[in-house]
């Protein structure tokens, strides 16, 4: 009773100081719950940018020439610790250009936002132009899919484009939001899995060490047993047989 007891109770205080793998598994498990909140918070952003087009529009504006001031910036810098090279003068173009591109597109959110949607309303229909035209030339075992991808980019292009300018008030946003939104319910699946995936590989360590406790307890209580019966086997044949009073007669004395 003694062998199962303490390894009970080691195994308590592993537990509780933490170093189990059920603690790493609390916080492997705190961890996906953090990653399903993000996704959350992302998927509620996107709901939102859904409804609200047009703030989603600006405020992908701003963000994005936020970006460009901040990469501007770093590109900067390192341009200075590169001096004395022969990419120190690249470097300099290539942040003059990403801080002068930063500014005009927080200056001028509206006009960026027509000038990337008739960008986009022109990827779109060179794009399905190209899809439509390969499919039917190559004819390959994928042709119906390649069609109809291509005809959705002609059709989404030349709908972008017939409302432009005022299809940029929406276009963004919609693109935006949508961003958004997949991506969120990407962090929630993965948050969700990710928890269950870890309590069942917690509770499955548990039970293994559980059993591995209680085998070792066993053996041990076995040993001590088959000890404890040898010693008796032991003393048994070590023991002297039954004393007489009467000794032993010699043969031919109950002759007549």
């Amino acid at each position: 009773m003694n062998g199962p007891t303490a390894e009970g109770r080691k195994r308590g205080a592993a537990k509780r100081a933490g170093n189990g793998p059920a603690a790493e598994g609390r916080k492997l498990s705190r961890s996906f719950g953090w990653l399903a909140f993000l996704g959350t918070l992302l998927v509620i952003a996107g709901v939102v940018g859904l409804i609200y087009t047009g703030v989603a529009t600006l405020t992908s504006m701003l963000l994005f020439g936020w970006l460009l001031l901040i990469g501007g910036l770093v590109a900067l810098a390192h341009a200075i610790e590169s001096r004395g090279t022969n990419y120190f003068w690249l470097g300099v173009v290539v942040a003059a250009l990403n801080l002068a591109a930063g500014v005009v597109v927080i200056r001028h959110p509206e006009g960026t936002a027509e000038a990337l949607t008739m960008f986009a309303a022109l990827l779109f229909l060179t794009g399905g132009v190209f899809r439509l035209v390969g499919s039917v030339v190559v004819r390959g075992p994928q042709m119906g899919w390649t069609l109809l991808q291509g005809a959705f980019g002609l059709l989404l292009g030349l709908l972008v484009l017939f409302d432009w300018p005022h299809s940029s008030l929406y276009v963004l946003g919609v693109f935006f939001s949508l961003a958004l939104l997949f991506d969120g319910l990407g962090l929630i699946a993965i948050g969700i899995g990710g928890r269950r995936i870890v309590s069942m590989v917690s509770d499955r360590l548990d039970d293994r060490l559980d059993d591995r406790g209680g085998d070792q307890g066993g053996d041990r209580l076995g040993g001590r047993e088959s000890g404890r019966g040898a010693r008796r086997g032991a003393e048994r044949l070590d023991a002297p047989g039954p004393a007489t009073d009467s000794p032993p007669k010699a043969p031919g004395d109950g002759r007549k």
